[in-house]
């Protein structure tokens, strides 16, 4: 097993168990030590949580509710917070795809640039082998690499350094970590490299400070005399405008329903208590789609082992269960060899995921394809309209509407 599965074992119940020992600490502790990064064994200021979330073998909701039943929400203010970041994150893009596809061209004109540009490629090279000359850079590249984890605290500064003192494209950077990262999905990934930069919010970028990794490192790491100035925002097209949240769909039971289990949502319960019994379930993984290069062993490897966990969990009420290649094709033959009439599926986000199911939606004569969206997410994802502080401004509202719709389950 690789180091980042021993770190991360790809299972609910080391998520559940990881939720439980960071809860107590989830108030006014990580108020005070969430942006200190003290190496990749002392992560204890942060949950380490977001793998599980990525693939949501643990829910937002779960970890809301959770830190909630022992501690007030002025309390765990930042951490609820952080949570519902991500949730952001993907409302923004959800509306607005067209940022994804933007970087996705922007990243091949790049990774051509670098088979073609051999000064790029060697400088390009040697950021993703940590072996620049800056000391703190070199440590954080190695520990994704091996681990799939960053704090998110390096993360700015990673991105910072690689954007504005290496001078390397964003794209490639946001690739890097998508490449390696057990949490990276296109919209946290795109949209926070897009705002180091200065495309998210245009003007707006991240310094990377001496000063400030110095205090936040507890002295580790002074990069003195090593780091840009100045950070000038970068230009890019536009921002696309937003679009209205694509429509979901309510789960139909029916007697031949085919069930597809993707790795952007790990947790089927939502859709099998809605009265869905599916005789037949497949499993597809699309890590491997989130990159033109090939991905880190571990973060295929992840994703496979919590499909396999989540198979193991549900057991029978999956029906009988196939790992398919994850084309619209494969999908075909495996809905036509099941005999099914709908196939329902968890509502997936922007990205790889998505753009099979919608691939494998357009074809004429499979079977329809229904996406069940979680309440959590299209109450929320409507919100993100404009930037975070507007969404946050929204937090005590979606909190109490999370509690009431528990209150009524």
């Amino acid at each position: 097993m690789t180091e980042a599965l021993t770190r991360f074992p790809p299972t609910r119940t080391a998520a559940l168990e990881r939720l439980n020992r960071f809860v107590p600490r989830a108030g006014r502790d990580y108020a005070a030590r969430r942006n200190y990064d003290l190496g990749r064994d002392n992560h204890d200021g942060v949950s380490t949580l977001s793998p599980y979330i990525r693939a949501r073998l643990l829910t937002e909701a779960e970890v809301l509710e959770a830190t909630l039943l022992r501690h007030s929400p002025s309390a765990a203010e930042k951490f609820i917070q952080e949570v519902y970041w991500r949730t952001y994150w993907k409302g923004w893009l959800e509306m607005r795809p067209a940022a994804w596809g933007q970087y996705k061209t922007s990243l091949k004109g790049a990774l051509d640039n670098v088979q073609t540009q051999s000064g790029l490629r060697d400088r390009w090279e040697q950021a993703c082998k940590g072996e620049t000359d800056i000391e703190c850079f070199n440590a954080w590249a190695r520990e994704l690499v091996e681990t799939g984890y960053m704090h998110n605290h390096a993360r700015m500064w990673f991105a910072s350094i690689w954007i504005f003192t290496l001078r390397l494209p964003w794209e490639l950077g946001a690739d890097f970590f998508l490449r390696h990262l057990l949490d990276g999905d296109p919209a946290s990934n795109t949209l926070s490299w897009r705002w180091v930069a200065g495309i998210q919010t245009p003007g707006k970028t991240y310094l990377a400070r001496t000063s400030n990794i110095s205090k936040y490192t507890e002295g580790r790491f002074a990069p003195k005399w090593q780091l840009a100035g100045e950070a000038p925002a970068l230009s890019a097209p536009p921002k696309p405008d937003a679009m209205l949240l694509p429509e979901a769909d309510l789960p139909i039971p029916s007697p031949r329903t085919g069930l597809i289990l993707h790795d952007d949502d790990l947790s089927p319960g939502f859709i099998l208590d809605a009265g869905i019994a599916p005789t037949a379930t497949a499993i597809i993984t699309t890590r491997s789609g989130l990159s033109p290069l090939a991905m880190a062993p571990h973060v295929t490897e992840f994703a496979d082992a919590a499909a396999k966990d989540t198979v193991d969990r549900f057991g029978e009420r999956l029906g009988a269960v196939s790992h398919v290649a994850p084309t619209a094709a494969a999908l075909s033959a495996w809905a036509e060899a099941a005999g099914v009439d709908q196939v329902v599926t968890a509502y997936a986000p922007v990205g790889p995921a998505a753009d099979v199911l919608s691939r494998y939606s357009g074809q004429d004569a499979a079977p329809p394809l229904r996406r069940i969206r979680r309440t959590f997410d299209s109450t929320a994802w409507p919100n993100a309209t404009h930037g975070f502080f507007r969404f946050k401004d929204k937090i005590p509202r979606l909190l109490g509407e999370l509690r009431g719709l528990r209150a009524a389950e």
